[in-house]
Parts: structure tokens; C-alpha cells; sequence
């Protein structure tokens, strides 16, 4: 089971990384609905985040490319550029994947994600503003919820790479999936951090941030898990159901535990917060070597 063990972390700094976006396709046509077998909130409850994570993608990827043309640090402007890049490509290979995926299971998904959308785009979306620093100001506030969101989603990525869906019997394709995102998640780990404290390195502002993002996550994967489970028979009809299935498959090393997550809320709010402290870049780019080649095969 995944453990925020600091012991983790690498002890050789890998150097500065150049970015960019890995092609890659994966094959789920085979993917059972319960794609961890005899854990259908598990599988669930990972599935869902594929409604959310397109259209926070490409919020980011707005964002950092309105914010571009006022970076002046040229590393820093190399690294959005990848993470933009990246962050392009998983909201497309979800888009796609997933919805050929949940056709295929006979679930029309176009509700949720009209809604997840509408969400999203309310929230974070762009907005007009006649007064320049109302609108350098909104942008601002979005890039430090991209910084907090980040953290989330390298945590995700460490858990990913670290957790016993393969001991459960978890579908290759659909486990390779989520650890190529996760490994890229942990890839470019520091970027919104950086970007976000380029623009405004207010502790104040990073915890607004972090429960502005807290608020909007729980209520989007909460709907998207509730929206798959109402579609499937094999999930009791009662209101404890997903969290009776999340806590059963957490202590199995499946999902990541309340306690896992609360630690990494803890670690995001240290004044000595960096994104390094999340898992092992090493092993992250390990892996994505591995897939690449596989790939390439």
C-alpha cells in the first residue's frame, strides 16, 4: 500500500527534464465494466475521474496559455510549454478512450459530461474583465488552483504507480492507463507550483486555493461516481453503498485512503511545501520509459 514515506523520495536529483507529450494509445476493448474484478466501486470510483480530468485539463492548458506571454524566466516558459503538451494529450486520450469504453457497456455519458463541463467552465472558466488588474488578478487565482489541483494529481500518480491493482487482477490496459497519466503527473510535478509562485507566492492565496479546488473536486467525482453506480445493478440502492465499497477497497491498497489523502493536505500546507516531496521521480520516469518502448514495439 502507498505510504507518504519521505524515505521515498530519490536521493539523486534527476536534473532538469525536458517535457513533452507522449503519444500513446491503449487497448481496452476487452475492459470489463468492474475492470478490477469484484470491486465495482473501485472500478467506478477511479473511472469517474476520467469525466473530470478532460475539462481540468484543458482549463489548465488555458490558463497557462494566457499566462505565457508574462513569463519571463526561459526555463519556466519551457516547462509550461510541456506541460501544456502533456496536459493536451491526457484530455484527449481520455476523451476518447473512455467514451468508446462506456458506449461499449451500453452507458450514455454525455449527460455527465455536459454537466461536468458546465461545472468546470462556470467556476474556472475565462471571463471578460474592462479593468486589466481584475483580469491579471482572475488569472492569478486560477494559476494558484492549477497549483493546488497539482498536487492532487502527482499524488494521484504516486498512488497509481504504488498500488495493488495487479495483485486484484486489474485489466492491463486499463492500469497501464492510469499509470502513464500518473507517471506524467509526477513528470512535470513542480511546474504549476512554480508558475503559480512566479505569479504570486502568497501563502494566503495557496490555501484559498487549496480549499477552492478541495470544494469543487469531492462535489465533481462525488456526482460522476454516483452517476456509474446508478447504472449498475451490481451496486446495492442504498446511500452508504460507494462509501462502504470506497473504505472496503482503500484498506485493500485499491483507492487511496482518507488518511493517505489527509497526509498529502497536510504536506501541501507546510510553509516549506515543495512538489518534491511527492513520491519518486525516478521511478516515474522508469516507468514512462517502459511504456514508451512498449509502445514502440
Amino acid at each position: 500500500m502507498l505510504k507518504r514515506d519521505r524515505g521515498r523520495r530519490d536521493q539523486i536529483d534527476p536534473g532538469p527534464l525536458t517535457l513533452r507529450p507522449r503519444r500513446v494509445r491503449f487497448d481496452l476493448s476487452d475492459a470489463p465494466l468492474h475492470w478490477i474484478p469484484g470491486e465495482p466501486v473501485a472500478s467506478h470510483i477511479v473511472s469517474s475521474f476520467n469525466f473530470v480530468f478532460p475539462e481540468a485539463e484543458r482549463f489548465f492548458v488555458d490558463a497557462f496559455t494566457e499566462a505565457l506571454p508574462a513569463i519571463d524566466d526561459a526555463r519556466l516558459r519551457a516547462d509550461v510549454l510541456g506541460f501544456i503538451g502533456q496536459e493536451t494529450v491526457h484530455a484527449d486520450t481520455h476523451q476518447l478512450t473512455m467514451t468508446e469504453y462506456f458506449a461499449r457497456h451500453g452507458i450514455d455519458t454525455a449527460p455527465l459530461e455536459a454537466q461536468v463541463a458546465w461545472a468546470v467552465r462556470k467556476v474556472f472558466g475565462p471571463r471578460e474583465f474592462a479593468d486589466e488588474r481584475r483580469r491579471r488578478q482572475y488569472l492569478v487565482e486560477r494559476l494558484a488552483v492549477i497549483g493546488a489541483a497539482e498536487n492532487f494529481t502527482a499524488f494521484l500518480g504516486d498512488f497509481a504507480l504504488n498500488n495493488a491493482w495487479d495483485r486484484a487482477g486489474a485489466h492491463y490496459g486499463m492500469a497501464e492507463l492510469w499509470r502513464w497519466h500518473g507517471a506524467e503527473e509526477m513528470e512535470h510535478r513542480t511546474v504549476a507550483h512554480d508558475v503559480a509562485t512566479y505569479f504570486d507566492a502568497s501563502y494566503l492565496r495557496r490555501v484559498r486555493a487549496l480549499v477552492i479546488t478541495l470544494a469543487v473536486l469531492v462535489l465533481l467525482f462525488g456526482r460522476c461516481a454516483r452517476f456509474l453506480a446508478a447504472h449498475d445493478p451490481a451496486i446495492p440502492r442504498h446511500r452508504f453503498a460507494i462509501a462502504r465499497g470506497f473504505f472496503a477497497a482503500a484498506r485493500r491498497g485499491l483507492l487511496p485512503s482518507i488518511g493517505q489523502m489527509t497526509r498529502s493536505v497536510v504536506d501541501y500546507l507546510r510553509p516549506s511545501y515543495t512538489p518534491d516531496m511527492t513520491g519518486s521521480m525516478a521511478q516515474a520516469l522508469a516507468f514512462l520509459a517502459q511504456v514508451e518502448s512498449r509502445h514502440a514495439a
